[in-house]
């Protein structure tokens, strides 16, 4: 399988199945058009080729591209084979836990008009996790990791920081475990900013290996949706902060992360906004959301979001040109060594590798299943988990998910996020089709990106 496309004035093809990226002359772009698959390579360019390009190019070039497409499959790098078919028909993973997202505080003290977990209680009651729960869902993946020896702990909520000393006390005791255990705990905190200072900045930085910044763009974009108990707009308070923090950690090892919804699909604006205020690290991401909700974004969407990833493309290379580039998260692809092939196929391990933990302890698959009741496996206090739902999770892969048999994106998603599929076709493999159009056209830009910056090295 191939899939070929033109950005930044580049001819690309993606070889699907080796992860081969081409940059072509127009000659060999043009050609593969007339190429049906399986390849069967011959010892000249057939007439039919010939013919249906002679109004455009000449015998020698068609031989010569010809040539060296018969080349690029013969190295398979180009229409290869599909060698992860097998890997999925014989899968019998046996997954250990090696990340644990622990809802320290189902509170907030912002009501943000789109999050998914209500104004931050999940649906449910309000609440912050005990130090004494907190501990108990360290001892559970101890012991749920096996022999794996770095194990993430992702710090989550509502807002964390409301609940900051049994964060302080949950990290010492998992440390302490570590220790104890031969295990290396990494730290992640995600926090809106509001309850940041100095004493607590300090603390992140020598204990969390990153952190995550919640902030949408503008002062106008952020503070329409982002706002305060009474009401009140984020942006003025936290932008500071933030910054402070970001060259704290000299620009790295943390993300400002925001969301675009159907009041900013011009997203790209925002996006640059964060770039101006002098952020490196940023992500940007769509709103999932049922249609009904006024920030939802809709297939009619499609079309606009993709021409503002065009644009960010072009403003993303250019400051790169410039200089003064940053990190877009959804712009960044590994086209050397990239995931593994388990991790290709099954992505980011949601219900058997990694598990969200609840203030009560209660165990999900993800942070976006908490709270939903059908997908309850457990309680740390127990230390066990279903198995059930293990397994449902463990044996969903690429191969079992009927539209992504012919995406050229499938293995930079592995299939999307099993949550979004449940909520939207209640039924983990069935990917939420507009989430699928968007990884499309950034798995796009990213790849075009990497090609010229790989072909204007200085």
């Amino acid at each position: 399988m191939i899939h070929k496309y033109k950005q930044l004035g580049l001819n690309i093809v993606m070889d699907i199945y080796s992860g081969a990226v081409h940059v072509t002359d127009d000659v060999m772009f043009d050609m593969l058009d007339y190429i049906s698959e399986p390849f069967e390579p011959e010892d000249k360019c057939p007439e039919k080729i010939k013919t249906a390009m002679s109004d455009r190019y000449s015998e020698a070039e068609t031989e010569e591209s010809y040539a060296e497409i018969c080349s690029l499959y013969k190295n398979g790098q180009l229409f290869s084979r599909d060698v992860y078919e097998p890997i999925a028909k014989h899968w019998n993973k046996q997954s250990v836990v090696k990340a644990l997202c622990l809802h320290v505080a189902h509170d907030c003290n912002l009501r943000c008009e789109y999050c998914f977990a209500g104004t931050g209680e999940f649906h449910g009651d309000r609440g912050l996790m005990s130090v004494e729960t907190g501990k108990k869902a360290i001892d559970f993946v101890v012991n749920a990791s096996g022999n794996r020896h770095n194990i993430e702990i992702d710090y989550f909520g509502g807002e964390p920081l409301m609940n900051f000393e049994a964060v302080k006390e949950i990290t010492e005791y998992a440390k302490e475990q570590g220790r104890l255990h031969n295990k290396n705990f990494r730290f992640t905190l995600t926090t809106n900013g509001v309850l940041l200072n100095d004493e607590i900045s300090k603390y992140l930085n020598e204990n969390m290996s990153n952190v995550v910044l919640s902030l949408d763009g503008t002062k106008e974009t952020n503070d329409r949706v982002r706002r305060r108990v009474d009401g009140s707009g984020s942006y003025d308070s936290i932008v500071p902060k933030f910054q402070k923090i970001a060259e704290s950690r000299n620009q790295d090892n943390y993300y400002v992360r925001g969301t675009f919804t159907a009041f900013n699909k011009d997203f790209a604006k925002d996006v640059i906004h964060l770039a101006d205020l002098g952020f490196k690290q940023t992500s940007v991401e769509p709103v999932v959301a049922p249609e009904s909700e006024p920030y939802a974004l809709k297939p009619e969407h499609v079309d606009k979001i993709c021409r503002e990833y065009d644009k960010l493309t072009d403003e993303y290379i250019k400051r790169y040109n410039e200089g003064r580039g940053f990190n877009f998260f959804h712009f960044m692809v590994d086209l050397d060594q990239g995931p593994c092939a388990i991790k290709r196929l099954s992505g980011c391990g949601a219900g058997h590798e990694y598990l969200a933990v609840a203030a009560n302890g209660d165990i999900y698959p993800c942070h976006q299943f908490v709270g939903n009741h059908d997908f309850l496996m457990g309680n740390v206090n127990e230390g066990v988990i279903d198995e059930n739902i293990k397994n449902e999770f463990e044996r969903s892969n690429v191969y079992t998910k009927e539209k992504c048999a012919d995406c050229f994106s499938k293995f930079y998603c592995s299939g999307g996020c099993s949550a979004n599929a449940y909520n939207f076709n209640k039924d983990i493999n069935k990917p939420y089709e507009l989430a699928c159009e968007f990884q499309k056209k950034r798995l796009e830009c990213a790849i075009a990106i990497e090609a010229y910056k790989r072909l204007n090295k200085n």
